[in-house]
């Protein structure tokens, strides 16, 4: 059954007074509990096709449905508290705030929904503890390595037990090594914690470990 519905999507840009598009009538389904993995060459339209799904940003024409919601029948702030709850995001770039901890930086989804400070950070310890991080709770940001942040990051966006995760080059500035081991975290966090998961990627080592892989060009997606 599909937990994720993308029906015709359409987005442009406006460039120098004309409108550039993006994504052209571009159909996805993602199964409950599926990891799919999006590939294609830069500025194809990968991350703009992440922030529709994820509400970051508006659609021109089509619809997507997460669950039985329908984001564009959501108002603003609708879609504010939606994503919020459901939807769990990892960017290349960790975007942590350096002058916190490593458990300030994960429990602050859960801060922000007010829940309990004593649970949040009790959930936040037991997932950075859970990705490895046991011995770097009261490191910030510049303190830890990019493996480390990255896997702050992941735990962040899981920390709220959303239903969806969506991933954009959630390895692409780290070598290959450090790589490998989170890629392994990524599969291992999607089934633990029961994700409906969608990756944005340049990497075929990332894309293998999902259940399917998409290619996008020419604003549509395609089975790789």
């Amino acid at each position: 059954m599909a937990y994720l519905t993308a029906a015709g999507l359409h987005k442009s840009y406006p460039v120098a007074g004309t409108a550039l598009p993006v994504l052209r009538g571009l159909d996805l389904s993602v199964g409950a509990g599926e990891m799919v993995a999006v590939v294609g060459a830069s500025g194809v339209g990968k991350s703009t096709l992440l922030h529709l799904l994820g509400g970051l940003d508006r659609l021109d024409r089509g619809s997507i449905r997460i669950g039985d919601v329908d984001l564009q029948q959501l108002t603003d702030g609708e879609l504010v508290a939606f994503r919020n709850r459901h939807v769990g995001f990892v960017f290349q770039f960790h975007h942590l705030l350096p002058e916190f901890d490593a458990v300030e930086n994960t429990e602050m989804p859960l801060r922000i929904a007010r829940l309990d400070a004593s649970h949040a950070r009790a959930r936040a310890v037991s997932l950075l503890e859970r990705v490895g991080l046991a011995g770097r709770l009261s490191h910030r940001p510049a303190m830890m390595s990019g493996g480390e942040q990255q896997r702050v990051a992941i735990a962040r966006a899981i920390v709220a037990r959303p239903a969806l995760l969506l991933a954009d080059e959630p390895t692409g500035d780290l070598d290959e090594h450090t790589a490998d081991a989170l890629h392994s975290l990524i599969r291992e966090m999607h089934r633990e914690h029961g994700l409906t998961s969608v990756i944005a990627t340049h990497n075929a080592r990332l894309a293998a470990v999902c259940d399917r892989v998409f290619r996008l060009a020419d604003g549509r997606l395609a089975p790789a």
